[in-house]
């Protein structure tokens, strides 16, 4: 049995990797290790994503598992369950990432972790290269990865490879409408106030030659993202 999966609270740039990953590696099952972004539940409440079909980590028969494949994530204490399975001897790990190789404990037997805007772009060039076609849903999905990830392709970190991946997607039939709805979320009136806490108790100062930036703020309850 194989595996997909990502680190808890998965934000677009997971899922776009997860859709990505699933197309390199058919014969694998979706599973969230943990819960989703507000962003992200928001979105498949809207409408039914049947290119996106996951299972759930109780359904899993953790000893039938022989590849485990790890998109944007190399610690793992954010693999839930998953993380004893991603060190587990038997179980191939392939992780695809763009963040720093030192960033996690995860040692990976295959994959591609190297610096780039976002970890979809990674795995939608190796679609680009394979000739492996995408649906425009699937197309959607990454978009709304890549967007994500480098701000609307804003980010420094944003890359020429990230402009080139959103390019093939939107010959595919991306819809930025679409993208431009679930990214482009307003603030709460409630992220409206922690963030005026945060920049009210924001102080800067010079620390060998750096300037450095704190804030702090406190509630009583959980705001999400």
């Amino acid at each position: 049995m194989e595996i997909i999966t990502t680190h808890i609270n998965a934000d677009f740039d997971c899922i776009g990797s997860m859709v990505a990953a699933k197309k390199l590696h058919p014969e694998a099952v979706l599973v969230f290790s943990g819960a989703q972004e507000k962003g992200v539940r928001e979105y498949f409440q809207k409408s039914p994503h049947p290119e996106f079909e996951s299972l759930r980590v109780k359904d899993i028969d953790f000893s039938a598992v022989t590849r485990l494949i790890v998109v944007d994530c190399q610690h793992s204490a954010r693999l839930a369950k998953f993380a004893e399975l991603a060190q587990k001897e038997g179980v191939e790990l392939l992780i695809y990432d763009h963040h720093p190789i030192s960033s996690g404990d995860l040692k990976a037997d295959g994959g591609i972790i190297r610096p780039c805007g976002s970890t979809t772009t990674i795995l939608a060039t190796l679609l680009m290269q394979r000739d492996i076609e995408v649906t425009p849903a699937e197309a959607t999905m990454m978009m709304l990865g890549i967007h994500e990830d480098t701000g609307n392709l804003t980010f420094p970190s944003t890359t020429a490879e990230d402009y080139a991946v959103g390019a093939w997607l939107v010959e595919r039939g991306a819809q930025l409408n679409e993208v431009a709805d679930s990214i482009g979320r307003e603030l709460t009136a409630e992220q409206v106030s922690l963030l005026n806490d945060l920049l009210t108790s924001l102080k800067t100062s010079p620390l060998k030659g750096v300037d450095v930036s704190v804030a702090h703020a406190s509630v009583d309850r959980y705001i999400g993202a």
